[in-house]
Formats: C-alpha cells, sequence, structure tokens
C-alpha cells in the first residue's frame, strides 16, 4: 500500500510521482506532460480537478514539489527515468515476446518465463515501433479521409442553413402575396357590401321624403279651414293649386329592397379561390437545385436555369474593369461554392427535374429562345452524376447551330428542321415506351424516341444558356355531372 508522502506527491491525472511538475493558479498541481495531454484537442485550458480554467498556457515549473518528487524516488532506490520490475524491485532489461511484457533478469529465469523468447528492451522497443507504425499507416490514411469528408460535411451544413434561410424568405413573400391579395379582395368585397347598403337605404330615404311632402300638405290645409273668412279666402286659391298637385300612388316596398347575402356570401370562398388563379401560375416541371452543376444557376421559383456568370457578372464588372479581357472572364466564370453532394453533376452543366416518373404520361414545355447550346429530355435514375454519362439519356440537341437526336451509345441522329426552335414540347409515355418532341408554335413533330423504359426517368436540361419551363394556364372547373 502507498504511504501517505507517496499519495501527496502523485499526479491527479497519471496517479504516478509527479515528473516535472507545473503549478495552475487554482494550485493543483500536474506533471508537465499530462496536462498538456490532457489540453490536447480541448478549447479551454481548464483544471482536470477543479475544471477552473487557467491564465496561462504555460503554466510555472513546481520547482519545490519538483525536488521533493526526486527525493522521494531516489531514497526508494528509484531514479525518476528509470523503471523497476513491480516483482523484484529490478530494472527491467528485457522484453518477453510470448508475454509482450518488460521483464527483468530475475523474472526472465523464473518458473513463470520458463522456455520464453526475450529481446533487449531498446531493440524490443524498436521492432514493436515499426510494426506499430505499419498497423497505424491505414488509420492515419483513414483519418485523412474522414478530415476531408468531414470539410465537405462542414460545406454542406453552411449550405443547408442557406438553403433553409432562403427558402423561408420565398415562401414568406409567397404567403405575403396571397396575404396581400386576400386583404385587397376582402376590402372590394365590404366595398361593394356597404354601396349596396348605402343605395338601397337612399331609396328608403326618397319616399319617406314624399310622406313628409304629403303631410306638410294636409295639415296646411286643415289650418287654413280653420282659419277666419277673410284669411281662408285670401289663401284658397294657394291651397287649391296645393291640392291640385299630382299624387303619387301609395308607396309600396320594392322588390329587392333588402340586402342581396346571397350575392356577398355564395360560394365565397370558392370565387375568390377561383380569381386568384389570375395570380398564380402551374409548371409542369420544377427543376431540382441540388442536381445542378456548380456552373448553373435556378431562378427564384426553379424553373429557369442559365450559367451563373450572368448573374455574376453584374455584381463584378466594377472588380475586374479595369483588368484585361482574359482576367475577367477567368474571374467571371468561377464556379458557385457548392457541396458536392451525390445528386449533384461535376462534369457536364446539367440539371433535373424534381420529380421522376415510372408511370403515366407527362408533358412540358421548354423555351430555348436565348440559347445556342442546349440538350434536354429524359434521364434514367441510374446515370451516374459524377464523370461521364455513357447511356440512360434520351434526348435532342443544338449545338454549333445544329440539331441533334441524342441517345449515347448510339452517335447523334442529325435533325433537319424547317425554321429554328423557339420552344419544344417534350411528351413521354412510360408504359407505352416512347419519348417524343414537337414544336409546339408549328405543332409538328421533331422526333421521337421508342424505348422500353424498366425505372424512374427524370426530365434533364443541359445547357450554358438560359432556358425556361413554361407555365400551364390555370383553369377552376366545376363538375356538375352528379
Amino acid at each position: 500500500m502507498a504511504s501517505r508522502l507517496e499519495e501527496d506527491l502523485c499526479c491527479p491525472v497519471c496517479k504516478d510521482v509527479f515528473r516535472d511538475p507545473v503549478l495552475l493558479s487554482c494550485s493543483h498541481s500536474f506533471c508537465k506532460a499530462c496536462l498538456q495531454t490532457w489540453w490536447d484537442g480541448k478549447e479551454e485550458k481548464e483544471c482536470p480537478v477543479c475544471r477552473r480554467k487557467s491564465s496561462k498556457d504555460e503554466p510555472p515549473c513546481n520547482l519545490v514539489l519538483k525536488n521533493l518528487s526526486e527525493t522521494f524516488l531516489q531514497e526508494r532506490g528509484q531514479r525518476p527515468s528509470e523503471a523497476l520490475c513491480s516483482l523484484h524491485s529490478e530494472k527491467l532489461r528485457l522484453f518477453c515476446l510470448d508475454h509482450q511484457q518488460p521483464v527483468c533478469l530475475v523474472c526472465r529465469d523464473s518458473r513463470r518465463h520458463t522456455n520464453h523468447r526475450f529481446r533487449p528492451m531498446d531493440e524490443a522497443a524498436q521492432e514493436l515501433k515499426k510494426k506499430l507504425q505499419k498497423a497505424l499507416k491505414p488509420l492515419k490514411k483513414k483519418l485523412k479521409t474522414f478530415e476531408e469528408v468531414k470539410v465537405e460535411f462542414d460545406l454542406t451544413a453552411g449550405h443547408m442553413k442557406v438553403q433553409a434561410l432562403h427558402t423561408e424568405k420565398q415562401i414568406k413573400e409567397q404567403f405575403k402575396k396571397l396575404h396581400q391579395f386576400l386583404e385587397e379582395e376582402e376590402e372590394a368585397r365590404m366595398g361593394a357590401l356597404r354601396e349596396e347598403e348605402e343605395q338601397k337605404r337612399r331609396k328608403m330615404e326618397a319616399v319617406s321624403r314624399e310622406i313628409a311632402a304629403l303631410s306638410h300638405t294636409v295639415r296646411a290645409t286643415e289650418e287654413e279651414l280653420r282659419a277666419e273668412d277673410v284669411s281662408f279666402l285670401h289663401n284658397y286659391k294657394a291651397a287649391v293649386e296645393r291640392l291640385q298637385r299630382p299624387l303619387l300612388e301609395a308607396p309600396q316596398l320594392p322588390s329587392g329592397a333588402l340586402i342581396d347575402q346571397a350575392k356577398h356570401l355564395g360560394n365565397l370562398s370558392f370565387n375568390i379561390w377561383s380569381k386568384m388563379k389570375d395570380m398564380v401560375s402551374y409548371s409542369p416541371l420544377i427543376l431540382d437545385p441540388n442536381t445542378a452543376h456548380p456552373l448553373l444557376i435556378l431562378s427564384e421559383d426553379l424553373t429557369s436555369v442559365r450559367r451563373v456568370e450572368e448573374e455574376e457578372e453584374e455584381d463584378e464588372v466594377e472588380e475586374v474593369e479595369e483588368e484585361d479581357e482574359e482576367d475577367e472572364v477567368e474571374e467571371v466564370v468561377e464556379e458557385q461554392e457548392l457541396p458536392d453532394n451525390p445528386e449533384r453533376f461535376d462534369s457536364f452543366p446539367c440539371v433535373l427535374g424534381s420529380e421522376g416518373f415510372n408511370s403515366g404520361t407527362h408533358s412540358w414545355d421548354v423555351q430555348v429562345t436565348d440559347s445556342t447550346f442546349w440538350s434536354l429530355g429524359v434521364s434514367a435514375e441510374s446515370v451516374p452524376r459524377k464523370g461521364l454519362m455513357e447511356s440512360g439519356l434520351w434526348g435532342i440537341g443544338f449545338n454549333g447551330g445544329e440539331y441533334s437526336a441524342e441517345s449515347p451509345p448510339d452517335p447523334p441522329t442529325p435533325l433537319r428542321l424547317k425554321k429554328e426552335l423557339q420552344r419544344v414540347r417534350v411528351s413521354l409515355d412510360w408504359n407505352g415506351g416512347k419519348l417524343s418532341f414537337s414544336d409546339p408554335d408549328t405543332n409538328t413533330h421533331i422526333h421521337t424516341f421508342k424505348h422500353t423504359f424498366t425505372e424512374k426517368m427524370f426530365p434533364y436540361i443541359l445547357t450554358l444558356e438560359e432556358v425556361n419551363i413554361l407555365p400551364l394556364k390555370v383553369w377552376v372547373t366545376v363538375d356538375q355531372s352528379r
């Protein structure tokens, strides 16, 4: 059992007699090496015992404690740098290969180590260090890979936060527009109600005025009849003229005198919803920004794609106007810093639709007026997003003023069109195994692929210039077939 003195001279971390002890501001002492090991990787330099923050990164040496510790070890017959056998208190000079532990000369000759193999301590240490270093190499390589992946994870986490904030902003803006529409619609309908009430109130007031005038005539005539003869005769002519004025028919409550509640309340929510179609649009295809190549940027509503330089050029033109043209181009076309997530294309300026199809018929129109290089169609879900896309694509493209039908690995098929395309209609019949392209402006067929689709197909757009998905006209109808 250790003596009380030995316990007082033991480091709280390694539980051994202090070696090069240092003193913290909280008065606790530790081996210098133990403290540095404890602090490695920690942001706060805290005391391992009381957790108080250290005021110094390099605590001073506790010279008194160091002298006491060395004296204690010397009195015990052990130098600070030497290790003794716990069984025989002899120096550990050998290493037992069978037990994989240091031993002294007495241990070597003991029954416990009969027929065991031994090596000198330094020789065994060198051999085992080499062995351990060799075993450590794949772990270090894996650690490096993990650290590289963590960088990508950190970038992804940052991008996720930006996405969340941007998406939240867009949602709020959309609801703000809807709220504004509803407020304006409410005000308009309340105004119509107040106007109708005012009009019908004025009609009632007109009848009241007629009644008041007739009552006045009756009272005035009765007063004339009660007057003296001379006064009566003087006013007789005027009284007769008053009574000879044309009389109105007896007033009757007119039809529609009440507020037309049915007009204001009937199908109110439906009528408002129906009117909202003029302020909303519906796109048959929404692009997925998580698949877009870093050279591409999508519109706020995710229905348009263009090269990122078109947006960056306006912001950077002041910064590069004094540089030569070549430097300007190199700076402008720099890719966005986006996470290299598995869904994102890295070799082709391509983006996919957010929804894939594995049944039914689907159609969407794409405006390509402003693009001199594009390709569009459908892509199989299994098409690799990294590297070359050697198969699984069906589409038509425009490059160098020429149109072609493309379905790798087959060579492109030239298409001869009478006029330059402004819009392209893509029609997918998954069950029927057909993918058709047509010109909606002239209602002419362009090309049709026939293929037995076996997996989910995603719309794709490959471009270096602006391409837009055209919205559909929104209709609100009532089914009266019941």
